[in-house]
């Protein structure tokens, strides 16, 4: 296993990898409640104790998968934001029967892993310039600490300022800035894992104060998943209607740039990245792409790569051992469902917080002096935060990169795919309004 993963070249071990990947499956465990919540909202028909046991077994094989193939410390899950346009959009809005998106989730799937056996998708993010994959990074960065905190409810929703301080006296609130100063102290020190031990160190003092609640039970048997298996297969002759091809290419896009993002930024913080270019990109393609077809066969929205992995990252992670210690866990999550309940937002938060200002460090390679590439540098960070969404913050920044280029004089340094991106992307911002 120790030459598999090559855990000497990459100055890791056995010890640091289980701790990275226990780690990011604590940043990812979220979904495991809220995916089954989104998805099985009042309306939509679907099984909330199917999707549960779909969505666990969806990211364990989906992370079991990276780990094995591409050997990436990135582990997948059912993707958050496209399990809301599944339920919300498509099912709830469009009335569209919640089988019939999932065949639309299994095509975008089997799609991709065509485009990505035929090298299409690796050459597009290698044609990406590397000071705009940088601030892809960082914006993904803002992104999840944004998120952080959200859920930590130090930023809340405002009808005048959008967004303003939340109530930092409520209980779980204080719990999560008691989490955020604990992991700076410890990552401050030096401590190796700290956002781990941050984590840990948060959910017993949630407890120790009564804001957290003790786990209930142990262990608990998995919920059925005979309600959803294999429903995306039995429904793929109703995918060809004009709505459902709308359909299918919003989750070919979102998953297509999402994925891209996280890999790029995730595999730049873990020091991967060789010459602009992703070590076994076609791999890591393929194995978010087999992870989609997995999922949707089991009965969950698109499956991705999380940007969560950046936690196990910044514990030490460097090898695809990492995401096969995440896909154990979820695993185990199966029967030891109500341990994750103390596993809360207020826990999460602080290591999403942290970890975004660890990624937030590729803004120092971007050349800020040079406009034409700050313009879009820019858009691309300030865009994900501001508009919610990874894929929305790419396609506005890769938009002005041409622009700014060519009126630079630079016109010959434009990779040609970077035009195709710039159709792609002003057709996806129309559609978008």
């Amino acid at each position: 296993m120790k030459n598999f993963f090559e855990f000497d070249r990459l100055g890791t071990n056995f010890r640091t990898e289980t701790m990275a990947g226990i780690t990011t499956f604590l940043a990812m465990a979220y979904i495991l409640f809220v995916n089954p919540a989104t998805l099985a909202a009042e309306g939509t028909g679907m099984d909330s104790g199917a999707v549960f046991t779909a969505t666990a077994l969806a990211a364990a094989l989906g992370s079991l998968i990276m780990g094995l193939v591409a050997k990436y410390p990135i582990a997948l899950a059912p993707g958050m934001g496209v399990n809301a346009f599944f339920a919300y959009t498509v099912v709830m809005g469009m009335g569209i029967p919640w089988e019939t998106a999932l065949s639309g989730v299994l095509v975008s799937g089997l799609i991709f892993i065509i485009l990505t056996l035929s090298g299409i998708r690796e050459k597009i993010i290698n044609s990406i310039p590397s000071q705009l994959k940088m601030a892809v990074g960082a914006g993904i960065g803002l992104f999840i600490a944004f998120v952080g905190f959200q859920n930590a409810g130090i930023i809340v929703g405002d009808e005048s300022t959008v967004a303003t301080l939340g109530d930092i006296t409520s209980g779980n609130t204080l719990l999560a800035v008691f989490g955020v100063l604990v992991t700076v102290v410890l990552i401050t020190l030096n401590v190796r894992g700290g956002v781990f031990y941050g984590m840990i160190i948060t959910a017993i003092a949630g407890m120790i104060v009564g804001l957290i609640d003790p786990p209930s039970g142990v262990v608990s048997p998995p919920p059925s998943l005979a309600p959803t298996f294999g429903q995306a297969f039995t429904h793929l002759g109703d995918v060809f209607t004009l709505p459902m091809i709308g359909v299918i290419l919003t989750f070919l896009f979102v998953d297509f740039f999402d994925t891209a993002g996280t890999l790029v930024a995730v595999a730049s913080k873990a020091g991967l990245m060789k010459d602009n270019k992703l070590p076994r990109a076609g791999k890591a393609l393929f194995s978010d792409s087999a992870a989609t077809v997995v999922g949707a066969t089991l009965g969950t929205s698109t499956t991705t790569s999380y940007v969560e992995s950046a936690t196990g990252v910044a514990a030490g992670g460097r090898s695809g051992f990492t995401a096969v210690v995440s896909a154990m866990m979820f695993l185990l999550a199966l029967f030891f469902s109500p341990l994750l309940g103390v596993v809360t937002s207020a826990v999460t938060a602080p290591a999403l917080i942290i970890v975004g200002v660890m990624m937030v460090s590729s803004l120092k390679d971007i050349e800020w002096d040079q406009f034409e590439i700050a313009v879009p540098a820019f858009l691309t960070v300030i865009m994900m935060p501001l508009a919610y969404s990874i894929a929305t913050g790419i396609a506005v920044g890769f938009v002005f990169y041409p622009i700014t280029m060519i009126a630079k004089g630079k016109v010959k340094e434009i990779n040609p795919i970077m035009w195709f991106l710039f159709i792609v992307f002003v057709l996806y911002l129309a559609f978008l309004s």
